[in-house]
């Protein structure tokens, strides 16, 4: 016979002492257990973490899927709830047991933790399945939270109204979408910066929810929204609807999100348009567009990856191709284009292979060594076969140009059946990155972001270098065009207006909280204006039509030539982050 240690008998006698406890409540289905209510409390915080508890729910949704949150989620019967609105009826159980499944009543021994936010059990002891029971009703709610989120934590929810999709930023990453009951507009697109702003963005902020997939996993395949995987005819724009939506109210990494059940229904509120289509009188038609860092490596086939565009040899020949159907599709006589890599004019340059795709008769604008040092650089190309250049081509490299940031260009045109030139400036300003902002280029807390300072002071040089230059014969005035980081009530703006120019898209095109049809970026669900046609005084009159083509700031960023679908066909959709604009000039 074997005799135990007293110190290893005594452990054994306790232990022997204390299961049946546990395995008792947790067994004895219907007996008195903690409510789900009590653990939740009124604040935003269990008030009971780190006490072991016993509850009795059903479980709504199970989570332990591969790929899936390690858990199962768990909800007070309709008719054991407190009735108490402040209080939460669903907890979290994080555990890897199996037992149970959807309309499943479980009795349940685990600790109480605070997750980054998420009131959960862990530490399961003891799980007993108690027999099936009808699913809790989901609890009605609109946005803005008719009730506060806190007290619906992981409780089956209904929204009652359709939502928008305003943000698909990491749909490919991982499978979230942002819905809002309406779109929204950027504060700045139409309140000056200032604590009116800041209170605006703060407002949209507050009335969103996050769909998400159910999973932990990053780079979900397919891409699971819309309904049946994302492809490249299969798309999910910004601004699109979104109805049935039914589920868990979540809450991980900082944000409320729903996991849905069953999967809503999508409906195409903002579908793919056409350019606008060119007008009947005599004109110039320019298109303004941002590339997002078109490289070309050495371009000899070799030089990947590149500093700031394509990875590999194919992902430039997808970006190559994409972003030629997208700058042929307006049919413009004249383009101006920012993010394309400052690399010369030499034949294998990134400017000199775009000009050489899009045909014979396309040209570049030529500033040898004043292009400035930066990796990227504005650029203007034009058709020989419509418009000739009158005049010869300026930069401004002083300044705030002088050693930092990309030297804005001009040129005068002119059609070449005759007629008034116009020039056109294109311009590429510093971006709202924070990166090394120091002292007034910080962010003020205003809505306007880091950088405006040297934003303005550069708008402000522009205008004085405008002043500069020699006005061709017959110039019926100047377009300043491109990417300003800036939206339209921003102090770079007010500077142009005060200098005489004004947004021919806004002009054309009002923009408000209620209806902004013509934006060209999104940034964290809000849309704006960070590109611009400004006309000069003069020139205004001569504006025949301005508007952006919704190309690009709408689509899933999965759908872009470095984004994971194999899309081989060059479609112009997603070539880059921002919209075109599409300017015609009466001559």
């Amino acid at each position: 016979m074997t005799v135990l240690p007293r110190r290893l008998f005594r452990y054994l006698i306790l232990t022997l002492l204390l299961l049946p406890k546990a395995g008792v409540a947790a067994s004895s289905c219907g007996q008195p257990a903690s409510t789900i209510a009590r653990i939740q409390g009124t604040g935003p915080q269990s008030p009971v973490v780190g006490e072991t508890v016993t509850v009795e729910g059903i479980m709504t949704r199970d989570a332990r899927i591969p790929g899936g949150f390690k858990g199962f989620y768990l909800q007070q019967a309709d008719h054991q709830t407190d009735n108490d609105p402040r209080t939460s009826e669903a907890l979290f159980v994080n555990t890897r047991r199996s037992e149970g499944e959807p309309g499943d009543r479980l009795r349940i021994t685990g600790r109480v933790k605070e997750y980054h936010g998420l009131t959960q059990l862990v530490g399961i002891g003891a799980m007993t399945v108690c027999g099936r029971e009808a699913l809790p009703g989901p609890t009605i709610v609109r946005l803005p939270w008719s009730a506060p989120a806190e007290t619906l934590e992981n409780m089956r929810v209904r929204f009652e109204q359709p939502l928008t999709v305003i943000d698909s930023y990491n749909l490919g990453r991982y499978g979230e979408l942002t819905l809002a009951p309406t779109d929204q507009v950027g504060a700045t697109e139409y309140l000056p910066p200032g604590p009116s702003a800041v209170r605006t963005a703060e407002r949209n902020r507050d009335q969103r929810v996050l769909l998400d997939d159910g999973r932990l996993q990053t780079n979900p395949r397919p891409v699971p929204w819309p309904p049946g995987g994302l492809s490249p005819e299969r798309t999910v724009r910004a601004g699109d609807r979104v109805t049935g939506l039914i589920g868990i109210l979540d809450f991980r990494f900082g944000t409320w999100r729903l996991q849905p059940e069953p999967p809503p229904v999508f409906e195409q509120v903002n579908p793919r348009q056409p350019p606008p289509s060119r007008p009947t009188e005599p004109h110039i038609r320019i298109m303004t567009m941002n590339l997002a860092n078109y490289f070309n490596g050495d371009g000899r086939g070799q030089g990947y990856p590149t500093p700031r565009g394509a990875k590999t040899r194919t992902n430039y020949q997808d970006q190559h191709r994409r972003l030629l159907a997208a700058l042929q599709a307006p049919n413009p006589d004249i383009l101006a284009l920012t993010e394309i890599e400052n690399d010369g004019y030499g034949p294998d340059s990134a400017v000199a292979n775009l000009a050489r795709a899009l045909g014979p008769n396309w040209r570049v604008v030529e500033t040898p060594g004043a292009d400035g040092s930066d990796e990227i650089r504005t650029v203007l190309l034009y058709r020989t076969d419509r418009v000739d250049v009158t005049g010869t081509p300026a930069r401004l490299t002083s300044g705030p140009f002088q050693r930092r940031g990309r030297p804005p260009l001009s040129q005068a045109f002119q059609a070449r059946e005759g007629g008034d030139a116009v020039r056109v400036v294109v311009v590429h300003l510093k971006s709202k990155s924070c990166r090394n902002a120091t002292g007034a280029d910080r962010d003020q807390n205003n809505g306007e972001g880091c950088y405006a300072s040297r934003r303005t002071g550069s708008a402000r040089a522009i205008l004085d270098w405008l002043a500069s230059l020699p006005a061709p014969p017959d110039l019926a005035g100047t377009l300043i065009t491109g990417d300003l980081n800036a939206y339209a009530r921003e102090t770079p703006l007010d500077a142009f207006r005060a200098g005489g120019f004004t947004s021919m898209v806004h002009d054309h095109h009002p923009c408000t909280p209620e209806a902004c049809p013509n934006y060209t970026y999104r940034y964290k669900g809000e849309k704006g204006s960070l590109d611009y046609a400004l006309a000069s005084s003069s020139l205004r009159p001569h504006i025949l039509t301005a508007a952006t083509w919704l190309l690009n700031a709408d689509e899933p960023r999965a759908l872009g030539y470095q984004g994971p679908l194999d899309i081989v066909q060059p479609l112009p959709w997603r070539t880059s982050d921002h919209n075109p604009v599409v300017t015609d000039v009466r001559y």
